[in-house]
């Protein structure tokens, strides 16, 4: 029986190359390849109700495997640049190829398996991009790609008589319908929508991780972490406040702090959790202080008391909440970079 590896993210085109795949017989593994700026595989919400329920009701095995280091890089540099924002759509392609045809030779795979469709994507996902993108991951001719094989070149295992060309589907351009299509002639139910998943196509997260490495070259973890969530503000270059939007924001701010960090709220009113990351000044709480009133129940208030905790320590401030200009001031998104330049 022929083995293959596939690219697999939960959705719906790279479980549908794996469904047709097994028609055609071959032992599929999936694999996962995660990074900080996919979607959360442990929020149902952010990426599907569950993203690998396909896995267990049609019979593949997923591996997950993290690329956080190496995907960092090529988000800083890409050899083949960025798209609209700071998706690095050619390298990413590149880097998870390459990374898969290593898990292929270590399980003695015969070839690897992608979602791609021809025009389904602007930047990666072109005709004439897939060989260029198969050779600088020096997996040429190894690559299936059942949705659209049809019209691209035979592959090897082709060749092999490995596969049938004749199975091979013939999908092209943005319309999903054929996939939806497929999907319910293959009895897949449930799969997540269309787009999404990627957070470096969002144009405000871009811009946020685009300002950071702007302030820090090489930034933890940590740092990109908190890109996700809550309104950012920048009053001096080594630090940011995060401010939490709702009560899920808060848990989260909660559980990614440390204990050097500084965290906010306003005592005996709805209060928004709010955080400094990196080396504060008395002007950086001042503004946390106050940006933390602001968004709290208390904001109608002429002064607010804030607590402020650290390392176990904690104190009160007294402060007047952060007025509008403020905020525009100093808040990290494209929308306020517009107010300043108008």
């Amino acid at each position: 029986m022929p083995k293959a590896v596939a690219l697999y993210s939960g959705g719906l085109d790279s479980t549908l190359a794996i469904l047709v795949m097994k028609r055609h017989g071959v032992d599929v593994t999936a694999v996962t390849f995660m990074n900080h700026f996919g979607c959360d595989i442990s929020d149902k919400s952010s990426c599907s109700k569950d993203p690998f329920a396909a896995s267990v009701k049609f019979g593949f095995q997923v591996k997950l495997a993290h690329l956080s280091d190496k995907f960092l890089e090529i988000v800083k540099k890409p050899k083949h640049g960025h798209g609209k924002n700071m998706n690095p759509c050619i390298d990413c392609r590149i880097l998870m190829l390459k990374e898969a045809k290593e898990f292929m030779n270590l399980t003695g795979a015969d070839f690897l398996i992608t979602g791609e469709v021809v025009g389904q994507r602007p930047m990666s996902q072109r005709k004439n991009c897939f060989p260029m993108i198969d050779k600088a991951a020096d997996v040429k001719g190894l690559v299936v790609r059942p949705l659209c094989g049809k019209i691209l070149p035979v592959t090897i295992p082709e060749e092999k008589g490995l596969i049938s060309r004749d199975l091979l589907l013939d999908f092209n351009g943005r319309s999903r319908k054929p996939q939806m299509a497929l999907a319910e002639e293959l009895g897949l139910t449930e799969y997540p929508a269309p787009a999404g998943g990627c957070l470096l196509t969002e144009p405000n997260y871009s811009y946020r991780l685009r300002e950071l490495l702007d302030h820090d070259s090489d930034p933890e973890y940590k740092d990109i972490n908190f890109l996700r969530i809550g309104r950012h503000f920048r009053y001096s270059p080594e630090c940011k406040i995060i401010v939490g939007r709702n009560n899920e924001e808060n848990d989260t701010i909660k559980s990614l702090s440390g204990p050097d960090d500084y965290i906010f709220d306003v005592p005996g009113y709805g209060s928004p959790l709010t955080l400094i990351l990196g080396k504060a000044t008395d002007g950086d709480i001042a503004l946390a202080a106050a940006l933390c009133a602001r968004y709290s129940d208390a904001k109608e208030l002429n002064v607010v008391i804030v607590s402020i905790t650290k390392g176990g320590v904690g104190y009160t401030l007294a402060v007047h909440p952060a007025g509008e200009e403020v905020i525009d001031n100093y808040r990290i998104d494209k929308k306020s970079i517009a107010i300043k330049s108008a």
